[in-house]
């Protein structure tokens, strides 16, 4: 085993997420969503007008929208009120556009990310790094490497002032317009920070780039834009992380991802989200893929007391593909309700869904998903698979898959369990020499593999630590 990973298996990891620090903002906005709030926030980061029209029609949209309320079993959203949110808080750092030294952060903003991990990380395991404290991108930081041969990384207030006509062709306009619905556009209109990403024709970015968003004081809202372009026949992972501390009132997250994959392009999005029980977790991701082009989710989703997430891909070319790989987990008091949407709008497309979900001491986990093959999408291909382990007769876990097949020449196939883990499965792995905890441990670590592999060793080994740590209640 390197030093590396025996670094991240020593730490303490509970430690390294629960920390919070006393609030330092240079700026502050007021509670809720109205255009004064708007026009605060587009004033501070001295905008072009283009970008504060956008945000006051998504405004007015966010307004005109209703609450979803009519999905079957759909999480209570009642005790979210957008309202008390503080939408917008900028840290008190030198530097408004970010930093590529470490050292030049505040020292409360330093330490948050040396907790995090993340400057180490980005000297063994990375082509790139972003990090967000509140509602600003901090430091920013591209291998040079990578920047000779085209490539771009830079936080997206940066891109909106620098690359003004990329921004201004695929921000919310094709792949999530703020009209898609009410959080995508109360996203639009309240947008900070976030990562901007292009990466030049034939150019492969060989190691991952990551951004990661910390919320740190209570009641704030996070609303990060993520926007990858990658041209055709490139190939790049982008790493997404995401932590808060635990407070009294809530918090919301509502981020907004629009991935862009040319022809023959291959691009890997990578998340894990370890929210606080406090947080509500509704974000918007979708890709629109050119034929051949290949797009790969893979995300882990645990922590909040409410998340929503429905990654979507738009097979828009020939023989694009599309991958899910999803693991959930709720405990007491959450509500994790995760999926896919893939949409078959070519021909010889083809996707894979794979979903896997735990809950315990009474928390719920569902899956929602949409395949859609339109008309004249032959020998289009989908595979879904949903697996739950419960861990307990008080959780629950359900499957809520949805099949709107338009085209008769497709291969379609779905497949899905539930089941709790089984003592039978526990008193041979005890006939092994392993106790209880550790028995159920393993039982964990392997229905979650198919998630791990997919992951630098580095994330892998976090994820399942972060896993152990939910999952310490029902090992005792």
């Amino acid at each position: 085993m390197s030093s590396d990973q025996d670094h991240l298996q020593e730490t303490d990891t509970e430690a390294r997420f629960e920390f919070k620090k006393e609030e330092n903002s240079a700026v502050r906005s007021g509670k809720g969503l109205t255009e004064e709030v708007i026009r605060m926030i587009s004033d501070d980061k001295d905008e072009p007008d283009w970008m504060l029209e956008r945000r006051l029609r998504a405004l007015e949209q966010y307004h005109n929208m209703p609450m979803p309320s009519d999905w079957p079993g759909m999480p209570d959203l009642s005790e979210l009120d957008v309202e008390e949110i503080i939408p917008y808080i900028r840290p008190d750092v030198d530097k408004r556009e970010g930093v590529d030294d470490w050292t030049e952060l505040p020292d409360e903003i330093q330490d948050t990310f040396d907790k995090l991990g993340i400057p180490e990380a980005e000297k063994n395991a990375l082509s790139g790094v972003g990090a967000q404290y509140e509602s600003e991108v901090v430091y920013q930081n591209m291998q040079e490497q990578w920047e000779e041969k085209g490539v771009i990384f830079c936080n997206m207030d940066e891109a909106v002032r620098e690359h003004p006509e990329l921004v201004k062709e695929h921000f919310m306009t094709t792949c999530v317009p703020p009209s898609d619905n009410k959080f995508a556009a109360l996203h639009g209109a309240v947008w900070s920070g976030g990562s901007f990403v292009y990466v030049p024709e034939d150019v492969t970015v060989e190691m991952p780039v990551q951004a990661y968003f910390r919320m740190n004081s209570e009641g704030m809202g996070q609303f990060e834009h993520t926007l990858i372009i990658a041209e055709e026949g490139s190939e790049v992972h982008y790493i997404e992380g995401c932590s808060a501390p635990k407070y009294g009132t809530h918090n919301l997250h509502s981020g907004g991802v629009e991935v862009f994959v040319g022809e023959d392009a291959h691009v890997q999005y990578s998340t894990v989200q370890n929210w606080s029980k406090n947080t509500f977790n509704l974000n918007t991701k979708r890709a629109i893929c050119e034929e051949n082009g290949t797009m790969e989710w893979v995300s882990g989703s645990m922590g909040s007391k409410v998340t929503m997430l429905y990654p979507c891909t738009i097979l828009k070319g020939r023989g694009s593909t599309d991958t899910h790989i999803t693991i959930a987990l709720a405990g007491e008091g959450q509500d994790i309700d995760t999926g896919a949407k893939v949409y078959h709008n070519a021909p010889e497309t083809s996707s894979t869904i794979e979903s896997k979900s735990i809950s315990k001491d009474g928390g719920r986990t569902n899956y929602r998903g949409l395949v859609h093959i339109a008309d004249g999408a032959e020998n289009a291909s989908t595979a879904v698979e949903c697996d739950a382990l419960m861990f307990d007769n008080e959780s629950t876990s359900d499957t809520m898959p949805y099949m709107e097949i338009e085209e008769s020449k497709v291969d379609v196939a779905h497949e899905a369990t539930v089941g709790k883990i089984g003592d039978e499965d526990i008193f041979y792995l005890q006939s092994r020499g392993l106790d209880d905890d550790d028995a159920k441990k393993m039982i964990v670590a392997g229905f979650i593999e198919p998630i791990t592999e997919e992951l630098p060793i580095e994330y892998a080994v976090e994820l399942n630590r972060l896993i152990e740590l939910e999952m310490e209640g029902s090992l005792g």
